[in-house]
């Protein structure tokens, strides 16, 4: 099966075209994730699995105040700010 020049290139540009439309349903994607004031929010469930602890290790920085926290219908967020600071503040000691 040999195919001619004109339609291989044609071939590539919808190809090409493809690639465009799911890159831009990405960045909408990305944008639409939890954020408040441009800040993207973290839930219990992604904290844990970037900082490696328990369910009850995330409770107790929030219970001693050093994990500042949101609830927002009944479920807690937390500002990615928020957090790099307490990473900070947590190897810095």
């Amino acid at each position: 099966m040999n195919i001619d020049r004109m339609e291989f290139l044609a071939w590539m540009e919808r190809i090409m075209d493809r690639f465009d439309m799911i890159g831009d349903r990405i960045d909408t994607l990305k944008k639409k994730r939890n954020s408040i004031d441009g800040e993207e929010l973290l839930d219990n469930q992604d904290l844990m699995q970037m900082l490696r602890i328990s369910p009850r290790s995330l409770q107790r920085y929030r219970s001693i105040g050093k994990l500042p926290y949101y609830t927002i219908s009944g479920k807690l967020y937390y500002k990615l700010s928020d957090v790099h600071q307490f990473i900070r503040e947590s190897f810095n000691k």
